[in-house]
């Protein structure tokens, strides 16, 4: 007995090792949203403020918390000359380590300590995780944020859980789909409770939140990020496209379907749903409070696919953490069902090993066909930011002395931002308000969903224009106004999004 004490003991801190080795091993392999977050943090620093470009007091972040903590730790490790994508790393990769640790926690508690530890080795090296904190996305601290929030108020922690709380809605403002039926959940359950012990756990959360809204009320001029605004306006979707990616997201949660065929997403739909149910009402069954966490994933599912916008991949991890662990609780739960116990520990192998751990592990690359050749997820895929990059080195010398004396135009800004230094003008109108007049376009503008705005150029004359022939191909590329106007400096080729190259054009004096 006490040697099972023991291994139970140093397990969990061994896959929470796991976890956060999985995250440092391929190293960063940035994406470009993450350099917008960077580049907020490093203007900050510079005595510029919170803003992308100096002077211009525009929300384009959705992540505040993120922007303000990079601005802590780069204050820490060389100002604005600060390695933000490894201190983004490594924030996330702990934020990993310890979202699982807390599960491998409430697994414990809750009489099910497998499906924690299979939910660890899983979480370790699933490639939706593991591709956005190498990415240096905020996802990892958000999700850190929400499960947090959860389990604690499913122990009864209030003012933890509120607390949570609030730290997730200033990581990424869709918390709310979380935050919503807990409040209404909490008050309920305390409804005849004396108004002012209602109230007190709810105050370092709020006040968290009221005090961010009042100062970006007053610095931004209202607290709801711009880049909110328009990403519903710029992009063109089919009428169900998101909730056509959403429905085999869910249907695939250990990537089987590449194993077998994608054919295996219809039975998904089935499968995972059905071990997820019996999951959840297992463990609702042992801790009530947890039914807030466990909808979370149908709740999310539904606000996006109403809300339907453009889904990057980043949004497709928040709900995998309730989902996962409601899957692996219900094989647990089905598991032990069976009276054979080769069967048993049959069924518990394929169903906590090697279909959860096994098979995301296949989509890994030793030798990544890009980048830096450290083993990382396939999906880590980030060769459009290794060619902003370059765009941006053949720039660089072309502003000087002065970057913030010319100003560039791109759709995908946050590479050439974070590396030239100049004043960008976002073309998709996320951190530049003057672009979204432009919107929106004829769908015959479109071979994408998304395409340059013609008008914005000739209206705006930026010095640079650095976009993906695919862009502005019914767009700014057949306008002749265009081509009096601008030259073509480089072509680098790609093929993109279906491009015919990464072009670089410069004014004409």
């Amino acid at each position: 007995m006490n040697k099972q004490r023991s291994w139970q003991r140093w397990l969990p801190w061994l896959l929470a090792a796991l976890v956060f080795t999985a995250r440092v091993i391929p190293g960063p392999r940035t994406i470009d949203d993450a350099f917008i977050t960077f580049r907020y943090a490093r203007n900050l620093l510079g005595g510029a403020g919170l803003v992308f470009n100096p002077g211009e007091h525009v929300l384009g972040t959705t992540t505040p918390f993120y922007a303000l903590w990079m601005a802590l730790l780069g204050s820490l490790t060389g100002g604005v000359q600060a390695p933000f994508p490894w201190l983004a790393l490594l924030t996330n990769a702990l934020s990993d380590a310890l979202t699982a640790w807390l599960i491998m926690r409430l697994a414990r508690r809750v009489g099910y300590p497998w499906a924690g530890y299979a939910f660890a080795a899983a979480w370790a090296v699933a490639p939706w995780s593991v591709t956005f904190a190498i990415g240096g996305m905020e996802t990892s601290v958000y999700i850190l944020w929400l499960t947090l929030a959860a389990l604690a108020y499913a122990e009864g922690r209030w003012t933890l859980a509120f607390l949570a709380g609030g730290l997730s809605l200033l990581t990424r403002p869709d918390a709310l789909i979380l935050l919503l039926p807990l409040g209404a959940d909490y008050l309920w359950r305390q409804r005849h409770t004396p108004f002012k012990q209602r109230l007190r756990p709810l105050l370092p959360g709020a006040g968290l939140v009221l005090a961010w809204a009042g100062f970006a009320t007053a610095y931004y001029g209202s607290p709801i990020p711009h880049s909110l605004v328009a990403k519903q306006q710029v992009y063109h979707l089919a009428p169900i496209e998101a909730t056509i990616r959403l429905i085999q997201h869910y249907a695939s949660p250990f990537w089987l379907y590449r194993v077998f065929s994608p054919r295996f997403f219809a039975v998904g739909m089935v499968l995972w749903g059905f071990l997820f149910f019996v999951g959840a009402r297992a463990l609702s069954r042992r801790q009530p409070r947890l039914w807030v966490w466990l909808a979370f994933p149908w709740l999310y599912f539904a606000a996006f696919a109403l809300a339907h916008p453009l889904i990057f991949r980043w949004y497709l991890t928040p709900p995998l953490p309730p989902y996962m662990f409601g899957i692996l609780t219900g094989v647990v739960v089905l598991a032990a069902r069976i009276s054979s116990p080769g069967l048993r520990r049959a069924a518990l192998l394929i169903g906590l090993l090697i279909v959860p751990v096994c098979a995301p592990l296949s989509t890994w690359q030793i030798h990544p066909r890009h980048g830096r050749d450290r083993p990382a997820p396939e999906m880590a895929w980030y060769a459009l930011e290794l060619l902003y990059h370059r765009a941006a080195a053949f720039l660089s010398p072309r502003l000087q002395p002065d970057p913030l004396a010319y100003t560039i135009a791109a759709a995908d800004v946050g590479v050439l931002g974070y590396d030239t230094q100049a004043r960008i003008l976002d073309l998709a109108g996320l951190n530049s308000p003057e672009s979204l007049r432009f919107f929106p376009l004829p769908e015959s503008a479109y071979v994408i969903n998304y395409a340059v705005p013609a008008e914005a150029i000739r209206t705006m004359h930026p010095d640079y224009i650095v976009i993906l022939e695919v862009y502005g191909r019914k767009t700014l590329l057949q306008a002749p106004w265009f081509w009096q106007e601008y030259t073509l400096l480089a072509d680098f080729p790609t093929d993109i999004y279906g491009s015919r190259g990464m072009l670089i054009f410069g004014r004409k004096p």
